[in-house]
């Protein structure tokens, strides 16, 4: 008796080669406060080698990225300065339900170009000798409120408003006082720190006990096209790796 195999055979190869085939590539576009843009340059590369999946950036204030996705950009993933805006977008509908979280907790720092201009108490501010302090206007940007509240804490915002210049975001505010047209600027410390270390000019560390916390927020949004890539790069943020590039800018982790 002659007993043909060729069938079992056949199906055994297919399942094989089911098993090893590899993982189907995404893409995720991810919509990026400002103030996260240098940590996205560095951790774009490292999700994309380990995952195989590739990444889209759009970088805005966290007031115009909402108006962004608001009026229907395409981002699947929204990577805030604050957590009321994902906040807001949960309740609008925009954004899947459960999956906000605060992937880091930024810190503001007043920063001069000038090397030996800002002493470690910030005691600065108080001297009044610099020509003009720069900050991110507070209707785009956290780090603007967290700016006005610092100062209003210190109760100066009234009298410093000669000597204030508002920048569109953190970039611009950073770009004021690197070229030197304002002595001072209030900034995320992002701006200025690599690897642990602000290695230009002179900086004080604001006190997180003059504004509130400045908790940076991801949510997945509702239009995403490629939901399982969007959520790799989520649980990505969440990881070892992503965390200790985040603290090497200046974040604290939650």
């Amino acid at each position: 008796m002659h007993i043909s195999l060729r069938g079992p055979i056949v199906t055994i190869l297919l399942l094989g080669g089911l098993m090893n085939a590899p993982v189907r590539a995404g893409e995720v576009s991810v919509a990026v406060a400002s103030d996260f843009a240098a940590p996205m340059e560095r951790l774009v590369p490292l999700f994309q080698k380990d995952s195989g999946h590739t990444v889209k950036v759009g970088i805005a204030t966290s007031g115009k990225l909402y108006a962004q996705l608001k009026g229907g950009a395409a981002f699947d993933v929204f990577l805030s300065a604050d957590e009321e805006t994902p906040k807001r977008l949960l309740q609008e509908g925009l954004a899947v339900a459960g999956s906000r979280f605060v992937y880091a907790t930024g810190r503001l720092v007043l920063w001069s170009a000038q090397p030996d201009f800002v002493d470690d108490k910030g005691a600065v501010l108080n001297k009044g000798n610099f020509n003009m302090l720069a900050i991110v206007n507070p209707w785009y940007s956290p780090y603007g409120v967290a700016a006005k509240e610092t100062l209003t804490k210190l109760t100066m915002w009234n009298s410093i408003q000669e000597k204030l210049s508002k920048g569109e975001n953190v970039t611009q505010t950073y770009q004021l006082a690197v070229t030197e047209k304002a002595d001072l600027a209030f900034i995320p410390i992002s701006q200025v720190m690599r690897d642990g270390k602000v290695t230009q000019g002179s900086w004080w560390l604001v006190p997180s006990e003059l504004h509130k916390p400045i908790l940076q927020s991801a949510v997945l949004m509702s239009g995403a096209k490629d939901q399982a890539t969007a959520k790799a790069f989520l649980a990505f943020l969440k990881g070892e790796k992503a965390r200790a590039v985040m603290r090497g800018f200046g974040y604290e982790m939650p």
